[in-house]
């Protein structure tokens, strides 16, 4: 596949994909996504490769979810809701390789749950981490609610959701969301240094371990399955469209005009 939206490199044993769409705050639209499958597949099944490295181009965003630009009732690719968003989540999660989300500017919305479906998470201190589903007459139906009450507790998990707030970094970190914050010009050093440890670990011990931790939450994507279904009748709805067009028109929604 040739890349639009996103860089792939191999280096020493690492492989790192960029969604290269700083101009868009690194959104996903059904163009990135497939790329994003398809990397993750190339680097995840290649034995030269030890660990997988995900983030997103520039310094201000990881990934902001999905490119509203890009969603018209449905958005613009393949799947139930015109994005394959829970295909990529299980393959990050299915390839037996670690991935490190190197977080290191806003990681909100979709790009939010990308980070979470990831092993480990290294964070900028400038990183900014939520959700605003509920804002834009959204949600992540699976990984995104029911694997995050897995990480950070049921209260923290209805909060994000329910309040759609931001949080540092700082934050994330108390929370249990991310592993490490760094000063954010030492944050490739930090990656770098996980990724080195985990270099020296026996990949099929690592395999094996991903799949056994795995095994415990991969009922959500049957969840997650059900609740994408839902999802996209639910965008078919007037209330679902007041999100879109508020945002793009940058007002306040008013959804409970069509909520009867």
């Amino acid at each position: 596949m040739n890349y639009e939206d996103i860089l792939y490199t191999e280096v020493d044993g690492v492989a790192t994909i960029t969604i290269n769409r700083p101009e868009r705050y690194n959104a996903f639209r059904g163009q990135t996504c497939l790329e994003l499958i398809d990397a993750f597949n190339r680097a995840g099944w290649n034995k030269a490769i030890g660990v997988i490295v995900f983030t997103g181009a520039g310094d201000k965003a990881f990934c902001t979810g999905g490119d509203q630009g890009a969603h018209a009732g449905q958005y613009d690719g393949r799947g139930l809701i015109g994005l394959p968003v829970e295909e990529l989540q299980s393959l990050i999660r299915a390839v037996p390789k670690p991935v490190i989300a190197r977080v290191n500017g806003f990681a909100i919305g979709g790009g939010h749950v990308l980070h979470v479906v990831c092993d480990l998470s290294i964070a900028s201190d400038k990183a900014i981490f939520g959700q605003v589903g509920p804002k834009v007459g959204s949600v992540d139906p699976g990984f995104g609610t029911a694997y995050l009450a897995r990480v950070i507790g049921e209260k923290r998990a209805r909060e994000v959701w329910y309040m759609c707030r931001k949080y540092s970094a700082q934050q994330a970190l108390d929370w249990g969301l991310v592993n490490a914050v760094v000063p954010h010009e030492e944050l490739d050093a930090e990656v770098q240094k996980w990724c080195d440890e985990i270099l020296e670990k026996s990949p099929t011990a690592l395999s094996i371990a991903k799949r056994s931790f795995n095994a415990d939450s991969e009922n959500i994507a049957g969840i997650g399955g059900l609740g994408m279904q839902a999802l996209s009748l639910y965008y078919d709805t007037d209330e679902a469209k007041e999100g879109t067009a508020a945002f793009k028109e940058k007002r306040k929604p008013d959804f409970r005009k069509f909520y009867r």
